[in-house]
């Protein structure tokens, strides 16, 4: 089937591996110590990593690229799912307290990808919101170092809770890769 002209080259900036999106030597994931002690570092390590991995898909793209959707009808694009998953984050810190919850941090739903727009204000504004929320959900999760505590109102288990965190970004950077490579072909784990 021949390629359409409107769809741009598939390209990685790696020279070891061509199936990978950097060098081992580049890649901010990799610390080259040992792996964490623990089931606890263990899981802050996957989150930290799946964290960073969202970052470096949407890097080097401008307001217009980050805010270009995906197929219609879907409203996903890369900033939608910055703001997703600062929405995201906002809400898991619901799951840990039996107060009332915090607000949607965009208003109605699905307005986190619906108005991601291809704006420098809304793209710094998302990524700001982004490592706000992360910050205040990792910080309200320290205060709970033993996984098997329940919290909440539904008595969710600190474990559940930060791997349904890793699952969630996980399953997001699945898309990062896919809509990366429909805005500039970029290809990589």
């Amino acid at each position: 089937m021949p390629r359409m002209s409107d769809e741009p080259a598939r390209w990685t900036q790696a020279t070891v591996y061509p199936d990978m999106w950097t060098d081992p030597d580049d890649d901010p994931r990799d610390s080259g110590g040992p792996a964490p002690e623990g089931e606890l570092a263990t899981l802050e390590d996957f989150l930290r990593n799946y964290r960073l991995t969202l970052r470096m898909k949407c890097e080097g793209l401008d307001a217009e690229q980050l805010a270009r959707r995906s197929v219609p009808p879907s409203t996903m694009s890369l900033l939608g799912l910055v703001r997703h998953l600062a929405e995201v984050e906002r809400d898991w810190r619901n799951w840990i307290t039996d107060g009332d919850p915090l607000p949607k941090l965009y208003g109605e739903r699905d307005a986190d990808f619906d108005r991601a727009v291809a704006d420098q204000a809304v793209v710094e504004a998302a990524y700001a919101d982004l490592e706000r929320e992360q910050a205040a959900t990792d910080a309200a999760l320290a205060a709970h170092p033993d996984l098997g505590e329940r919290v909440g109102k539904d008595r969710i288990s600190i474990r559940e809770l930060l791997v349904h965190r890793i699952e969630e970004y996980a399953r997001h950077c699945g898309h990062a890769d896919l809509l990366r490579e429909c805005v500039d072909g970029r290809v990589g784990q």
